[in-house]
């Protein structure tokens, strides 16, 4: 892998971890939220129609989330335009380290709180997040 590959990866990775924040952030308002409680309905599979944005804790909550995730792309896409090429490695390992600790705490809570299938779902947006950035890049 190359340093190249790498920085074209870490704007995947931006993109992937953003993408939900905008999402998310729909679901603050009853009259735009049906993609996110499209979204959570998914995440806890199987699709039921469950998951309601009803709720205000629930609507602030997805504010919450929708800029933690947003603010978060954003930052990492930063980091391979900014500081990359300066300490590739260091950016590298922070995603990584990032998206290990997101994995870790957002699975354990989705088991703990009894929706595992999204603790599978994770698996899968990890995957595609760290891609080849799990190996360090050659020149």
């Amino acid at each position: 892998m190359t340093q190249s590959f790498h920085k074209f990866w870490l704007k995947i990775t931006a993109i992937v971890v953003g993408s939900f924040g905008p999402v998310f952030f729909l679901g603050t308002m009853l009259a735009t939220s049906e993609p996110a409680r499209w979204s959570l309905d998914l995440l806890s599979w199987p699709l039921d129609g469950a998951p309601t944005y009803d709720a205000y804790g629930t609507r602030f909550l997805s504010a919450l989330t929708g800029g933690f995730l947003f603010g978060w792309g954003v930052m990492i896409w930063c980091l391979q335009a900014w500081v990359y090429d300066a300490a590739p490695e260091g950016v590298r390992r922070s995603v990584l380290v990032g998206l290990g600790a997101w994995f870790v705490l957002d699975s354990a809570g989705s088991i703990a709180s009894g929706t595992t299938s999204n603790a599978l779902f994770n698996v899968l947006v990890l995957l595609v997040a760290v891609g080849p950035l799990w190996r360090p890049a050659k020149g």
